[in-house]
């Protein structure tokens, strides 16, 4: 019987540290931890690193995930808001943020920086509490995502225009951060309105 019961207690042991490890990261985190990894050395790109430093990797890491959030939430509140105003921003919200994906994207390739394939899971815990409202209770709860989530985009992208050591990515900002300064301009000006 002890016998067994060591046995029985050794399986059990053997499945939880499998099932301990087998959970996944999110997507984010797990491209963070790619670049992690990756060279940065002088040419690392052409030997499967990346070819930028460790901060400017984190910057696109966090804005490719940010905008896909933002692609997401804005799809969402094209088919959910009740306000026209709120689904025209949703609307742009979706145009600008896959424009911007996509620039981003392109970079992100040519310095073999990995990429993020989906929302981390913050952000998706954060449409599926979205997706549970309606009416006037989903516009609020819109809006004062995109309020938020554009506040921390210009802290970032602002943040990245000034320190960002890759040239291109410093570009890239520098491109963008009108456009999102506009849209949180916009969006503040929707929640103004709603009072």
């Amino acid at each position: 019987m002890k016998k067994l019961s060591s046995i029985m207690m050794i399986a059990f042991a053997v499945f939880a540290f499998a099932a301990c490890k087998n959970k996944a990261k999110d997507s984010t985190a797990s491209a963070d931890s790619a670049n992690v990894t990756k060279d940065t050395s002088h040419n690392a790109a052409a030997t499967g690193g990346i070819a930028v430093d460790k901060d400017d990797a984190k910057f696109v890491t966090t804005a490719a995930n940010d905008g896909m959030a933002e692609v997401d939430a804005g799809k969402m509140a094209q088919d959910k808001a009740v306000s026209p105003r709120v689904k025209s921003f949703a609307a742009m919200m979706v145009a600008d943020h896959t424009k911007a994906g996509d620039e981003l994207a392109a970079i992100a390739k040519t310095k073999n920086i990995t990429l993020p394939a989906t929302p981390n899971d913050d952000a998706q815990k954060m449409a599926a509490d979205m997706a549970k409202k309606s009416g006037k209770d989903f516009d609020k709860a819109y809006v004062s995502m995109m309020v938020d989530g554009h506040k921390d985009a210009v802290k970032l992208f602002t943040d990245a225009s000034q320190n960002c050591k890759d040239p291109d990515l410093k570009a890239f900002a520098i491109k963008t951060l009108p456009t999102l300064k506009m849209h949180l301009d916009s969006i503040m000006a929707i929640k103004k309105s709603m009072k």
